[in-house]
């Protein structure tokens, strides 16, 4: 991989978009290593969260390589949308949670990167937005579809129709960000959410997010039905059985994701 940084450590795998001379800007071979990567997480029982980043401290990405696409025929701009859109939901559909690390600028298809992830921690320099329309063209890796459900209707229409530029903060305001840090801490605090995730047992952690992100596209009675097969799967668990044996032991239970 030359245009995307894998590291796996402790349970978390950090995965950075590795094109700083370009702000990380998404062309083909780094959305198809993208692809690769994530397929690669996605099977890997060691990796409990996902983080993913920018190289360098500009951006995480300021969306699609514009000089690349200014050489492209129509059908391979075809190309490129249909396959960052499948990149960005196979991201979306990770068991693992995952944690956009916003570090700098996050336009159009890094902004929409970051939609797809499960929450999204933003530097307090970060700026950020779906800017297509600016470009006459609308975001079509997800934006129109996962902001909305993040911020509303009427807000999504607002930042999408006028391409707005927003600060960290005012995205913290409209809940397009879980939280705003000093960029000095960021991946500190970006870990430390992460540990707090690691604590509890992998395969629970899993499937409540299962439970919470299929029921969310259903009505309630589906919902609940769903909730209720998920739990079903952590009964025979051995961490299920560590978990009570911890408790009764006063100690801190060690889980194996079994």
């Amino acid at each position: 991989m030359e245009t995307i940084l894998l590291e796996k450590k402790d349970g978390i795998a950090w995965v950075t978009l590795n094109r700083p001379e370009a702000m990380n800007a998404f062309n083909y071979d780094m959305i198809r290593e993208l692809g690769e990567t994530i397929e690669q997480i996605r099977i890997d029982p060691e990796v409990r969260v996902v983080v993913l980043t920018g190289s360098g401290e500009r951006a995480l990405s300021v969306g699609a390589d514009l000089k690349e696409r200014k050489t492209l025929a129509d059908v391979d701009v075809k190309r490129n949308l249909n396959k960052i859109g499948e990149v960005f939901t196979m991201i979306d559909q990770l068991p693992q949670p995952t944690i956009a690390m916003i570090n700098g600028f996050a336009f159009g298809g890094g902004m929409e990167l970051a939609l797809a992830c499960d929450f999204r921690f933003a530097a307090m320099s970060a700026v950020m937005g779906l800017t297509e329309t600016g470009l006459a063209i609308i975001p079509g890796a997800g934006g129109t579809q996962r902001l909305p459900r993040l911020v509303g209707e009427a807000k999504a229409l607002e930042l999408i129709l006028t391409a707005q530029r927003m600060s960290a903060s005012d995205a913290a305001l409209c809940g397009l960000v879980t939280r705003t840090v000093e960029d000095a801490v960021l991946q500190e605090e970006t870990q430390a959410f992460a540990d707090k995730i690691l604590a509890n047992g992998p395969i629970g952690v899993q499937q409540a997010k299962f439970a919470i992100k299929q029921g969310m596209k259903a009505d309630l009675a589906t919902g609940l039905t769903i909730e209720r097969k998920a739990y079903e799967i952590t009964i025979p668990t051995e961490d299920r059985i560590e978990a009570l044996n911890a408790f009764a032991e006063k100690r801190k239970p060690e889980f194996k994701g079994r």
